[in-house]
């Protein structure tokens, strides 16, 4: 995400939670989501990089992350944040190379991080070191040839959101420096990379998590939160508790009041005692809406 706001040349700022569970600031917001990024305007919390694009694109249109161009840079972001993105890590978080990328942290910190993010993935299946090579390397080599032709993105003149996606993944990967090697063969590749790091981060200020929690309470209390609404035919109606978790992995539910729900996005209101009343948003895509019932046979998940 930091991509995307130097891309659109905004200025925001920066919250710095932590790595591992516990992460009680980061619960004040979301009521239960743990990944990150996420993006917060006031009272309203948008959780997932996908839909927080959606959303930065609304306030600053121009450049734009979807262009006529790309027609399909959505479909190829979406595959990218979970294909490519799993190969990555997994490559890119062999032992001796996962302490440079976590920026030297010691031994101690690189194993709870470990159990940490064993217990975020459990039930997921993962990518053996062997099959994350060869996934990275039939997709960088097809993106090389994509790339072969001159054009300066992958869809083209113009970057998409596509573009930050793949990335994403390849960052990770340039940044384990001890197995960084595997791209190098990949040449249109690494000068588009650079390019897209090129774009830098924006303005980037600094805010503390009581801060953020401090401005989505004053948020709360003086003003309406984003227009949201229960569209026809969603098989839930406005008012219904409801748990939303994602489908993939970091499943934790969040509780709340059902107040948005379209094809693109769902919206739950929840109370937090220094938060105040706080709009979660979620993507439709990756995340299962659940009506919460007393009754123990609960209805089947509405995707």
């Amino acid at each position: 995400m930091r991509l995307v706001f130097g891309f659109k040349r905004l200025r925001w700022a920066a919250v710095e939670v932590p790595i591992i569970m516990p992460k009680p600031d980061v619960v004040a917001l979301t009521g239960g989501y743990r990944k990150t990024p996420f993006l917060q305007l006031g009272a309203d919390i948008y959780c997932d990089s996908a839909l927080a694009a959606k959303v930065i694109e609304r306030l600053a249109p121009t450049p734009t992350l979807y262009p006529e161009s790309a027609p399909l840079a959505e479909q190829v972001a979406q595959w990218a944040d979970s294909t490519l993105f799993w190969a990555a890590v997994v490559w890119g978080a062999q032992p001796g190379a996962i302490a440079v990328t976590m920026d030297g942290l010691p031994p101690e910190a690189l194993k709870a991080l470990a159990v940490d993010r064993a217990a975020l993935t459990a039930g997921m299946k993962r990518l053996s070191v062997g099959e994350a090579r060869i996934q990275v390397q039939r997709h960088c080599a097809a993106f090389a040839r994509q790339l072969g032709d001159g054009r300066r993105f992958l869809f083209g003149a113009e970057a998409s959101i596509a573009d930050f996606s793949v990335a994403h993944g390849l960052w990770f990967i340039r940044r384990a420096t001890p197995v960084a090697g595997i791209l190098e063969p990949f040449v249109a590749l690494n000068a588009w990379l650079d390019r897209m790091l090129a774009f830098g981060h924006g303005q980037r200020e600094s805010m503390t998590s009581s801060e953020a929690i401090a401005v989505a309470a004053s948020a709360a209390a003086s003003g309406p939160h984003a227009q949201a609404a229960v569209l026809a035919g969603q098989g839930l109606e406005a008012g219904m508790p409801v748990t939303v978790a994602a489908t993939d992995y970091g499943t934790e539910p969040v509780a709340g009041t059902l107040v948005g729900l379209s094809d693109e996005e769902i919206v739950v209101r929840r109370s937090d005692e220094r938060a105040g009343t706080v709009h979660v948003h979620f993507p439709r895509a990756g995340f299962q809406v659940r009506e919460v019932r007393e009754a123990k046979a609960l209805k089947e998940p509405v995707q």
